[in-house]
């Protein structure tokens, strides 16, 4: 008992409070609020248009905040309503957790601590997904949502895809998302992100009943397309400014340089060879005509070959804006010049089509060979530089033993 009012008492002094967005849950519904109410009274349920017992099952506890509507607008609309109704009542914090049972109650005391240690902070619940009856479909979804997450916003997490979170409602809360389905569960926390506050996990439970008994909402074509969609979005916007702002700002400061030099030279387990190279690619990438897709494409292949992320990166970063402009022009009179023409004049208001046409094979030739050539000096001077730098480091090393 002593337990349980201690529970109850932090997660009134930090004005936390248990969001339940639940939609045709029913059978669970009951059994979740119970094993909620163990640890708080602080509960608030959104009820998402259900057409099922719910409503019936809610009137049975009182001493819990109910927001209703109907018809049912997707589970991104009951978070965000659920959002501003905590904001109105009070509350600092909200934990979010699924009606579906698959989430411990028991687990609740860990978001408490997390709040307590890391406050003002986006915590995900991260779940095992090795264990026995998870489903194939989730495992390789939630693969495909960390990486993707990791491409929008440079943050490593095991599971993005749990609805086990807690948000700061005073940062988190009062952003407007755009979507209003299950692909807000990936909207908020790269918004959140991109806002500058920090992203962490850890670990919780999970329980995914046999496949007889399971019950989903989640329609695979049409979220899944929905998801996809969002990701390219989120992609191309993280791309051509997110990445590129994070980038400067971060070489504005003495902290920042400190960090790249951290973690992107101090890696002596990488040879200078695989350094050179990852930084010669990001160069090779960061010019060769795709513009919109170098990122995109760039980091897959970069993992892929096991290269230096962060050199990557940070020499991809050569055409950011303003620089890609004049890229775009030493591609254009490069192409021209290997193909030999004698106009380097570009009016694209007085062109013909044919001439359009010529002057776009020019660019894309010679913006391929500009990047390759560019790419090589670049692995060619750093390979050089980063030799040069770790026989000095070496030599350091030595005197100082001495």
């Amino acid at each position: 008992m002593e337990n349980q009012l201690s529970i109850q008492e932090r997660f009134k002094a930090s004005r936390t409070c248990v969001l339940v967005p639940t939609y045709n849950n029913a059978g669970t519904l009951s059994s979740v609020l119970d094993g909620i109410l163990q640890h708080t009274d602080q509960v608030l349920v959104v009820n998402d248009g259900s057409t099922d017992e719910t409503s019936a099952i809610l009137a049975n506890y009182p001493q819990i905040e109910v927001v209703s509507y109907s018809p049912n607008r997707g589970k991104g609309h009951a978070l965000k309503t659920g959002f501003r109704k905590a904001l109105s009542i009070g509350y600092a914090y909200a934990i979010t957790i699924d009606s579906d049972g698959q989430h411990y109650p028991s687990d609740l005391p860990l978001f408490i601590d997390a709040i307590e240690t890391q406050p003002n902070r986006l915590i995900i619940g991260a779940r095992n997904l090795n264990q026995e009856n998870v489903p194939t479909k989730s495992s390789f979804g939630n693969k495909f949502s960390n990486f993707w997450f990791w491409v929008e916003t440079g943050i490593t997490l095991p599971d993005t895809q749990s609805g086990y979170r807690l948000y700061p409602l005073e940062q988190a809360g009062k952003l407007k998302y755009f979507t209003r389905k299950y692909e807000l569960e990936i909207e908020a926390p790269v918004r959140i992100a991109w806002k500058g506050i920090p992203v962490s996990y850890i670990p919780i439970q999970v329980y995914y009943p046999p496949a007889a008994e399971r019950i989903s909402h989640f329609r695979p074509f049409k979220d899944f397309t929905r998801i996809s969609i969002l990701n390219t979005f989120l992609t191309f916007i993280a791309l051509l400014w997110i990445h590129p702002r994070n980038f400067i700002l971060k070489l504005t400061t003495k902290e920042g340089w400190k960090g790249l030099y951290q973690s992107v030279l101090l890696k002596p387990e990488e040879s200078n060879a695989r350094k050179a190279s990852s930084i010669g690619f990001g160069v090779f990438m960061g010019i060769v005509p795709v513009w919109g897709f170098q990122l995109a494409i760039g980091i897959p292949l970069s993992i892929f070959f096991r290269l230096n992320k962060g050199l990557f990166l940070l020499a991809a970063n050569i055409s950011i804006f303003p620089i890609t402009p004049i890229w775009w022009a030493l591609s254009l009179m490069c192409g021209k010049w290997i193909l030999g023409y004698t106009d380097w004049t570009f009016k694209p208001q007085d062109m013909s089509l044919e001439q359009f046409r010529e002057a776009g094979a020019a660019f894309f030739l010679g913006g391929t060979v500009l990047s390759v050539a560019c790419g090589a000096l670049a692995y060619l001077i750093s390979l050089m530089l980063l030799q040069r730098f770790r026989n000095m480091s070496s030599a350091e090393k030595t005197d100082a033993a001495r």
